[in-house]
């Protein structure tokens, strides 16, 4: 039997006054004029996010949820041009320590999946810097936690700029740019504009990152609509991780906005995906993209112990008979 497990992104509706993604604009920033007192204002945001990353984590472990996705937002004006100095570590890693601690006695699994301006195929050198020192901060975030960084940030191929084949080697050949430490840290997912699931496939075979399939996009963005037929080759991109392979399950909005993520899950579009792939992998880890974050998973839980074609573990996971 295969297990699988919900998680869910970054903000729980449940929660009041938890967010982790606080922020401080640059703009913000320069109105404050002691230079000081604004450094100390914007490492109050990032200490008060980290410690609604550890409420949210308290919640899933009372809620018997296994896994969740990190904010890339929890340090706001990380990496910034004008603030080179800012050694924004530095106050945090207590407090990071004990999310990861926590995180590790829960056995929960926790990643990242950084913003969509993240671009290892960039034509821009700059912007390629940029996002390797953005992966960087994603890394050094992890080691802060005490978390193994292998296979923690998922992200998206990049810019496609009309020419697919010409983009996919760009990523190829920017990839040799990426410090080792940090190619071990990412997961590539197939999109729903530009990049297929034989696109990514081909990426994730040819430099060993694992795939992270993506069903509502490929449902969205696809030349052949069968993607079972390639879905051994998705699992055997995984044969060098330490966690089970993961996926992202979102339904969409209506048939107009198709790539909108819905606020919940369609249950009956979830297991269409999970009859297909049952008995394939031992585990399979599900990240909920849905708009109502923790309140989605409960939700699709509640609908999933209604189904005679599944056992329940707890409150986040499950046997598929």
């Amino acid at each position: 039997m295969t297990i699988v497990r919900l998680g869910y992104v970054a903000m729980s509706m449940e929660l009041k006054n938890a967010s982790p993604s606080q922020t401080m604009t640059f703009a913000q920033f320069q109105k404050i004029e002691d230079r000081e007192a604004a450094i100390r204002k914007l490492e109050r945001i990032s200490l008060s996010n980290l410690e609604h990353t550890l409420r949210i984590l308290k919640h899933n472990a009372a809620s018997n949820i296994h896994f969740y996705r990190l904010t890339s937002r929890i340090i706001p004006l990380a990496n910034h041009k004008e603030l080179p100095d800012w050694d924004y570590l530095k106050p945090l890693r207590k407090k990071l320590r004990e999310i990861g601690d926590y995180a590790k006695e829960h056995d929960m699994r926790i990643d990242f999946h950084p913003d969509h301006f993240v671009l290892i195929n960039s034509m821009k050198k700059e912007i390629l810097i940029n996002s390797i020192k953005t992966l960087k901060m994603h890394y050094l975030l992890l080691k802060g936690m005490g978390i193994d960084p292998s296979h923690r940030c998922v992200m998206h191929v990049g810019g496609n700029y009309k020419e697919t084949e010409a983009s996919l080697e760009r990523f190829v050949e920017n990839w040799m740019d990426v410090p080792r430490s940090i190619q071990k840290m990412i997961m590539l997912e197939n999109d729903d504009t530009s990049f297929t699931l034989e696109d990514t496939l081909y990426l994730c075979e040819k430099l060993d990152i694992p795939l992270v399939f993506d069903y509502h996009h490929h449902l969205a963005h696809h030349r052949i609509v069968d993607w079972e037929i390639h879905w051994h080759r998705v699992i055997q991109t995984w044969k060098h991780s330490p966690l089970p392979i993961k996926m992202h399950i979102s339904s969409p909005k209506s048939e107009e906005a198709f790539r909108h993520h819905a606020d919940n899950v369609d249950v009956n579009m979830f297991f269409q995906f999970l009859k297909e792939i049952k008995g394939s992998v031992p585990q399979i880890d599900c990240m909920i993209e849905a708009k109502r974050k923790d309140e989605a998973l409960f939700r699709l839980i509640d609908e999933i112990k209604a189904r005679d074609d599944v056992e329940i573990i707890d409150g986040s996971s499950f046997y598929l008979k």
